[in-house]
Order: C-alpha cells, then structure tokens, then sequence
C-alpha cells in the first residue's frame, strides 16, 4: 500500500546501510524522497536509481553531517527540489570506539557534531518547512539506552543525548502537530556492522532472537512512524533489536 503517497521526506546518511533502506522503502511507500551522503557517492546514485525506479521523485546531496552549513544547505535545497517536507529521518551518524577517559577533545567533538549537533540543526531547518502532521524521526541506537561493553562511551553519550533531545522536542513540536519519535536499533547487519565473526556471534546471542536483523527490519519501522498510523505517538522510543534490551 501506497502508505505515505504524497509525501514528501528527507533522510540523511542514506547512501548504504539503514539510510539506504529507508528511504527505499519510503519511496516504495510513495514517498518522494532525497537523501544525503558523504563519502559513497557511487552508493548514493544506486539508492538513487531505486528511489526512482518506484516512479517518485528522488535527489542525492552530498553534505558533511558534521558541517552544520552543508545540513543547513541540503535540508533547504531537498524542500525546494521537492516543494514540501512532510519527513525527516536523522540517519547520519559515525561510530569511534575508545574509552571515553582516553578520548581526545577532537573525537569527542567530531562524534558530536555527526551524531547529535548534524540532527539538532537539521531538524531546526526543517520545522519551518513542514506542515502539521510532520514526523521527524531520529535514529538511535541500543547503545543510547545502555552501555554494555567498554569503549562506546564516546558513541553511547551521542545516542543517549539523541534519545533525550526527541523527548524533549516531542514536547516542543506538538502544538504544531509535528510528531518527533527515535528508533533503537540493535545488532543490525550492515557493510560496517557485520553479521559474521567473533564479535557477532557475542551479538547474536545477547539478542532474544538469536541473530542479526536486516535494514528492512529498520525500514518498516521507519514507514510506519512516518505514516498517519502513527498519528498518536510522539517521544517514543521503538527498540528494533531482537530483544536485545529485553
């Protein structure tokens, strides 16, 4: 079902990964939809050719999440090439592992502005744009809810300062009927996150499930939040992680 026919979205970081599948799926959704990049440009122009492929419009914008001026400008340019803005997606995000006491001052700021301070301004250039029934919808993590191995301070303070940042704009944004919800990824199976090794394995069995799930898994979460079913959730988190927080 044409779920989001007519609509217009935005999502950063979605030239691979579960940037990619989300705006795929918003696009199989009817959505028209731009995404921003960084670093895979030959990425991009196959998420692209997807997104088009379903017969909507479809943009990719190189922009640095971490540069507030290169969000700034993609997030005006994806309204103008689009003609509205009914979605947003925060997908952007950087992951550095070190103990947060042996951190330096530059990777603190860096895992900042990517994860959290690329989010805050997009989403302040967006609201101006959108009408009421829009949805912003931030991606998190499990590691924004807790920590459970050394070395993800750095990542984990980002997400948990995300997670608190949609509650309290869920507030800020209801009287203008702008829904602001998180999505909590677990173990997902991606390029940079795979599902096979030693390390996976240690994944897999912390889950309920016992395994990896798939961006799609992600994605329909996403289509979902964006929809008018949602209508009545704001500053909710939705964990998608195989009960990996249960």
């Amino acid at each position: 079902m044409k779920t989001l026919a007519g609509k217009a979205a935005f999502v950063t970081g979605a030239s691979r990964g579960i940037g990619a599948a989300i705006a795929e799926a918003f696009a199989a959704s009817g959505a028209d939809v731009v995404i921003s990049y960084f670093h895979s440009p030959d990425d991009a122009e196959r998420v692209l050719a997807a997104i088009r492929g379903y017969g909507v419009k479809g943009e990719a914008i190189r922009a640095d999440a971490g540069d507030g001026a290169a969000v700034r400008s993609a997030v005006k340019t994806g309204y103008e090439t689009l003609g509205r803005l009914d979605i947003l997606v925060n997908n952007a995000g950087m992951f550095e592992r070190v103990p947060l006491h042996e951190s330096t001052d530059e990777q603190f700021d860096r895992v900042m502005a990517v994860n959290l301070r690329g989010a805050y301004i997009a989403i302040k250039e967006a609201v101006p744009l959108m009408r009421k029934g829009g949805r912003i919808i931030n991606l998190s993590s499990t590691f924004g809810a807790r920590v459970p191995a050394p070395g993800l301070g750095l990542y984990a303070t980002s997400k948990f300062a995300l997670a608190g940042m949609t509650r309290a704009l869920a507030r800020d944004l209801a009287p203008l009927g702008i829904t602001v919800n998180a999505i909590q990824p677990g173990p997902i199976a991606t390029e940079m996150n795979r599902d096979a090794g030693s390390h996976a394995r240690i994944m897999s069995m912390m889950t309920a499930l016992g395994r990896y799930g798939e961006p799609a898994d992600v994605a329909k979460a996403a289509v979902f939040l964006a929809s008018d079913d949602s209508a009545y959730i704001t500053g909710s988190t939705l964990n998608v992680d195989g009960g990996f927080e249960t």
